[in-house]
Formats: C-alpha cells, sequence, structure tokens
C-alpha cells in the first residue's frame, strides 16, 4: 500500500542516524500536482491509515515522515527520541521536502504534538523559498501542561545536565495511551512497541531542546504559509483512565496552544474542537470528521492552487 524510502542522515552523538519516507499516491497516470507531509509527535510514528485515505481522497498525495529515533528508523543503539536540539531534525525533513518538490507544485505540512513544534521552526527557517504553502498543525506542542514551578524547574537546566541522557524521574501515566488502543479503552490498533501505552523515558536532554525550542517560538516566528492550528476545547490533568480521557486532550494543554498560536506567523487560524483527543483525527468518530472538515475548509480557502 505505501512506498518506503529510507533517508541515510549524517551520524549523531549516537553514531547511524535514518529517517524514514512513507507515501501513497494519488491512483492514475497523470499524478497529483498536490502533496502533504506528515510529521508525528513523541512516542509516535505514522499508523493513521485514514489521515492518508481522507488527503488521497481528495486528489492529494500522502506522505509521512518517520523522524529519527522513531517508529520505522529507531536503529537498535539509539535512545528512543533523544536529540539534543529539534534542529536535528532538519536534514531529513528538508530531504524529504526535497523529494516531494520533484513532482508536487504544492505541499502543505500536517504536523501533530511535537512534530507540530518542530513544523513552524523548520518552515521558518526556510520562508521566502516557497517550499511549504501551507501548514495544518494538530495539538502542536507549544508549551509545557505543567505547573508554573516545574516549568521554571524545565527553564533552569544546565549543560552537564541537559547534556544527560539518563532519565528524569517523572512517572509513567498510561491514561493517554489507554484512551487509544483498543486493548484498553480505544478504538485504535498500532504497534505497542513503537509507541507503549506509557510512552517513552523524558530525557534532560530532550527536555532542554524542547524548552530552548519552545522559547523560540514564544519569542515569535514569521511563517509566510497559512497556518492552520487545531486544538481541543478540553483539557484534562488526570493520572488514571476515566471515560472522560476519550473527550479531551490529557496531554497538552489546549489553552497554552490557542496562547501561542499567533506566534508562528502573521497569517494563523485557530479552531478548538469540542471533545477533540490530543491526537484530534483518533478522536471519536463525529470529532474527527469535524476535524477533517476543518482541515478541507481551510485547505480550499487557502492553500489550493488557483483553478483547483
Amino acid at each position: 500500500m505505501y512506498d518506503t524510502t529510507v533517508l541515510t542522515m549524517p551520524p549523531d552523538f549516537e553514531g547511524e542516524v535514518v529517517a524514514t519516507l512513507i507515501s501513497r499516491r494519488v491512483p492514475g497516470e497523470a499524478g497529483s500536482r498536490r502533496a502533504v507531509l506528515y510529521l508525528h509527535g513523541f512516542t509516535d510514528y505514522f499508523f493513521q491509515d485514514h489521515l492518508a485515505d481522507h488527503y488521497l481522497g481528495r486528489g492529494i498525495d500522502f506522505y509521512a515522515l518517520d523522524l529519527r529515533k522513531y517508529g520505522r528508523s529507531l536503529l537498535p543503539h539509539q535512545t528512543r527520541g533523544l536529540v539534543r536540539s529539534v534542529t536535528e531534525y532538519f536534514p531529513e525533513i528538508d530531504e524529504a521536502v526535497r523529494i516531494i518538490r520533484r513532482d508536487h507544485d504544492e505541499l502543505t505540512l500536517n504536523a501533530h504534538s511535537t512534530g507540530g513544534l518542530i513544523a513552524p521552526l523548520w518552515a521558518d527557517r526556510v520562508r521566502g523559498r516557497g517550499l511549504v504553502q501551507g501548514l495544518v498543525l494538530n495539538s502542536p506542542f507549544f508549551d509545557l501542561n505543567v505547573p508554573t514551578p516545574l516549568r521554571l524547574a524545565a527553564d533552569l537546566l544546565g549543560t552537564p545536565l541537559s547534556y544527560s541522557r539518563r532519565a528524569l524521574p517523572l512517572g509513567v501515566s498510561t491514561v493517554y495511551g489507554e484512551s487509544l488502543h483498543r486493548t484498553a479503552q480505544g478504538e485504535w490498533d498500532y504497534d505497542l512497541e513503537m509507541k507503549p501505552l506509557g510512552g517513552f523515558s523524558v530525557h534532560a536532554t530532550w527536555l532542554a531542546a524542547i524548552r530552548r525550542a519552545q522559547r523560540r517560538l514564544h519569542a515569535g516566528l514569521a511563517v509566510d504559509a497559512p497556518v492552520l492550528v487545531l486544538a481541543s476545547a478540553t483539557g484534562l490533568r488526570i493520572r488514571d483512565f476515566v471515560p472522560e480521557a476519550r473527550s479531551a486532550d490529557t496531554v497538552l494543554d489546549p489553552r497554552q496552544i490557542s496562547r501561542w498560536a499567533t506566534s508562528v506567523g502573521p497569517h494563523v487560524t485557530c479552531v478548538r474542537v469540542p471533545d477533540g483527543m490530543h491526537d484530534l483525527v483518533l478522536s471519536a468518530e463525529p470529532v474527527r470528521k469535524q476535524v477533517f472538515a476543518e482541515i478541507d475548509r481551510w485547505h480550499a480557502a487557502y492553500v489550493n492552487s488557483p483553478g483547483e
């Protein structure tokens, strides 16, 4: 169903690095001149076939990137998800975009959670080059959903600690995983080795990198493409599963997402979705239908090439 291309990247501090580009093209000899590139979040990889189906049904070729140290790209010697800066992802995004733009005139980035933080920083770096015509950010990781004292503590991570590969003693919550996976309380089937119910360990190195990226976004970017920011209408901070977890964001605070949305650039649309989960396209069917309708409406208004 999908074509897979392994992208070999320069080695990093742990050694060999690859990323994996997954693609499906619209059937037909003529092909599509429009494409979308999906970037996943933390403790994640691409498995949302219905998202690909949605874009393909609208004549848009679909691509997804399993970033380094995630999913199909994780190598045996690597620490899952560990980077020292989110800019380490830029080379694989650059290469994926180069490949996609060979055959396409229009490209939208569709990014979730941590991918939704990485994508605007990358787009800001390449502004003025016409590489991307729109960004859809699904519950982007614009801030830490923790009490203010812990947020301030994260900002005080010094150089020796921030380069430690040791996991932080934050504890494990399976609430979000339980609300998604069909073996627990959810409806979705995916690889629990690639996306464990309790998530990945959080390392000081990674957390420091995220906070630097968030502060850069808070200071204001100048992304020169239209941006759609989607977030749940409700946030829920809990340690144990309750049924309400299936109709709220249990990972991030949607109020923070809304607050920082206009820091991405001058042309931002922000939509709050009632009963949405953290990954909005994994919400209950009526909710994800609304999410897709919002994406379609925005895409038609701001991204579609003239005459389409």
